[in-house]
């Protein structure tokens, strides 16, 4: 499960982050491109979602990550 304390710096403010157990593995950007981007290591959110379905894509990337690196405080 991801872990807000490990967020990676990348993230904007909001619900959805991705924390330092990101794989790289694209999966994310696949599923939520209008909201995650891949930076050299890892991805990250960088919008948050405006509008449902925007947060049902990021609902998708959470539950598709390999490694459980995306949360949602939401």
């Amino acid at each position: 499960m991801a872990d807000v304390e490990n967020r990676v710096p990348e993230n904007v403010a909001g619900d959805y982050y991705v924390d330092d157990q990101c794989i790289a593995c694209g999966i994310c950007v696949g599923e939520a491109p209008d909201n995650f981007e891949m930076g050299g290591d890892y991805a990250y959110v960088y919008k948050q979602p405006e509008n449902e379905a925007e947060k049902t894509a990021c609902e998708s990337a959470l539950e598709a990550c390999p490694v459980d690196a995306i949360g949602s405080d939401g």
